[in-house]
């Protein structure tokens, strides 16, 4: 192999190396994203679960007529 062969392929690598990395920092915070959402789903199905608790605990009694 002549030397401007292995220029190219140590510019391929050099590139690839970049694009990896690029891609690790890309994947790390599209992980910590989906974590950070997981967390906003739990809480939000736990304030739906209370909610939904509350409404059936009320008498039919105490609910407004839906003319009011």
């Amino acid at each position: 192999m002549d030397t401007r062969s292995i220029e190219e392929i140590e510019t391929k690598i050099a590139f690839l190396e970049r694009a990896n990395a690029e891609l690790s920092d890309v994947l790390f915070r599209q992980h910590r994203d989906i974590e950070a959402l997981r967390e906003q789903i739990a809480a939000l199905a736990s304030r739906l679960q209370a909610h939904e608790q509350d409404v059936t605990a009320r008498a039919p009694e105490d609910e407004r007529p839906p003319h009011y």
